[in-house]
Order: structure tokens, then sequence, then C-alpha cells
């Protein structure tokens, strides 16, 4: 390994801070970091959120398309999973991440991705849970926290997304990440403090700590 490369190693994720961003501009980035990156190249972590949009992942079905007009636009994206809504007031943490030299597969990385979100809400004294079947964090059968990779080369971008103190309303056009009628929850209404600010360094930590 060369020098560049195990300094890289060593150092932590750098962290991003990209506030609100348009999601494909943003997608595409991401898409160019990791088409471009090198041996040495660190890993990142961006922290966003994103104006009203629909991702459908590359599982998307369009049966769980919008199920009425809208005004909000739909991006089929190259992420795994089903269809979601992101939209302002929701933290959005892309991991641009070299799996192979953390020696990460994908699933340990999704348990990584969950623990992070389930020791913040225990943090703030909100019980979660993952489901093995459907990942994501659920607090109460609701869903907080949607995943989702896309992997190449050993090389990972796409990430997570927590409802903060958003509108949730666009949610009820779709079937959130496949599921009909699953009902999704935010921090706000589970009576976790701070802003979306201050809940992206805290997942950035969590992160952080458990990342190997």
């Amino acid at each position: 390994m060369t020098a560049l490369a195990a300094e890289a190693e060593a150092a932590p994720p750098r962290v991003r801070r990209l506030g609100l961003a348009d999601y494909i501009a943003t997608w595409q980035a991401m898409r160019g970091f990791t088409a471009n990156r090198t041996a040495g190249t660190a890993d990142e972590l961006w922290v966003t959120e994103h104006p009203p949009v629909y991702t459908l992942g590359v599982a998307g079905r369009s049966a769980h398309l919008p199920r009425a007009a809208s005004t909000i636009p739909v991006v089929r994206t190259d992420r795994g999973g089903q269809i979601t809504y992101h939209g302002p007031g929701q933290l959005v943490l892309y991991l641009l991440l070299d799996m192979r030299r953390r020696a990460l597969a994908v699933r340990p990385l999704v348990r990584i991705m969950e623990r992070a979100v389930l020791d913040w809400l225990t943090s703030h004294g909100v019980a979660g849970e993952a489901r093995p079947e459907a990942p994501g964090v659920y607090v109460g059968g609701a869903k907080i926290a949607a995943l989702g990779l896309r992997v190449s080369n050993g090389r990972c971008y796409h990430g997570l997304a927590v409802n903060i103190d958003m509108d949730l309303s666009p949610f009820d056009m779709i079937d959130p990440c496949g599921y009909p009628g699953l009902r999704v929850t935010q921090a706000r209404e589970l009576g976790v403090p701070g802003t979306l600010e201050q809940a992206g360094e805290e997942l950035v930590s969590h992160l952080e700590r458990l990342l190997p």
C-alpha cells in the first residue's frame, strides 16, 4: 500500500456540509466522486437536505408511484430500494466509502447505519428498532429513517435519510419504501430536541464511532 493510501486509510471520513442542495446535482456529484476516486482518496460523509423530490430506487415499481397528480418531481436513481420522499427538514447523510479498504460488506454497513440512528435515538430517550427484512429504523411501527446504497467497484455512495422536522404529508401519496400503508414519523413528533444541523452533527459522530 502506498503512503498516500495508508494515510487515507487511517484518517476518519471528511465531513462536507452541503446545506439545502438539489437532489440530481448531488447525486451526479456523488457518482463523479466515486468514479474518479483512487486508492488514496479519503472517504467522505455528506450532510444535506433536499428540496421536495420522490426518488425511485433500482428495485422501484411503478405501482408505488404517487397515486394522484403532484407537483413533486420523481427521479429514478441508482440506489437500492424502492420509492421514498425527500424534503426540507429531513436529514440526508451520504456515505462515500471505500468498502474494501474498510473490509466492509453491504449487510454489515447497513447494520452500522441503522445502529448509528438507533444510538442517536437512545441518546434522546427514544427506543427504536431495526427490521432485518425491511432495512431502516422504526419507532412504534412507524419509519423514521430510510436507507439505500449503491456499490461500484467496492466503493459506495448514497446513504440514509432521517425525518427530523418536516412536512410528512407527501409520504401519504406513495407506498413508502414499497410498503402500502407504512406509517412514518419524525424526531419532532417523538420529542427529540434540536435542529436538523444538530442532529447531523450527532449522527456523524455516531457513524464515525461505528465505522471500522
